[in-house]
């Protein structure tokens, strides 16, 4: 009788061992599961790359190459970007290119053009030599160099260059109106060079 309440005994307390081993067991695994989240989510990988492309684009600046370059037109240079970065980028200078006419030195600004001239220009302006028109005289379109038209009234260098570079694509002018079909030119700056240039 005594023999059999011990046996009962111990197998409550083998029951009772088993349980707590089985919660010991779910709670090991329940709190082992933890970390193996925690480490998934430090392991995360983070996207910084189409945030990085995204500032690198905008920081661009976008600069018109025209003239006698290989690929004229838009391209994209880094800030601090030389005339002769925006050049590379367009394919680079012609054979006929007047190198010596464009400052490859000089910065970019975003939204600028560079106007590269040909030799054709240059070959122009210096067969015209004495025959170039005086401060007092008209200033001839098909023939004058950018400084000669640089220097006329509401002329810059920037609608000088484009004056020479729509010459070199179409040939000499025949008339003063054909000014108009230059960007930055429009019938009341024609009225004022008349006068001061002829075709």
């Amino acid at each position: 009788m005594h023999l059999s309440a011990f046996t009962v005994q111990q197998r409550r307390a083998f029951a009772v061992a088993l349980l707590c081993l089985v919660v010991l067991l779910v709670v090991w695994r329940h709190h082992g599961a933890h970390p193996a989240v925690a480490a998934s989510l430090q392991v995360a990988p983070l996207r910084p790359t189409a945030a990085a492309r995204t500032a690198a684009a905008s920081s661009l600046l976008v600069v018109d190459v025209a003239g006698a370059v290989r690929h004229p037109g838009l391209v994209r240079v880094p800030h601090g970007a030389r005339v002769a970065d925006a050049i590379a980028r367009a394919g680079g200078l012609t054979h006929g290119a007047l190198r010596d006419a464009v400052n490859l030195a000089a910065p970019v600004a975003d939204g600028q053009q560079v106007l590269v001239p040909s030799g054709g220009s240059a070959a122009a302006a210096g067969e015209a030599g004495t025959g170039a028109p005086t401060s007092g005289g008209p200033v001839s379109l098909s023939t004058a160099s950018v400084e000669q038209l640089d220097a006329l009234p509401g002329v810059g260098p920037v609608t000088a260059q484009k004056i020479v570079a729509y010459r070199q694509q179409h040939g000499p002018f025949t008339s003063i109106e054909g000014l108009d079909a230059i960007s930055g030119i429009g019938p009341s700056r024609i009225a004022d060079l008349k006068g001061l240039v002829v075709p």
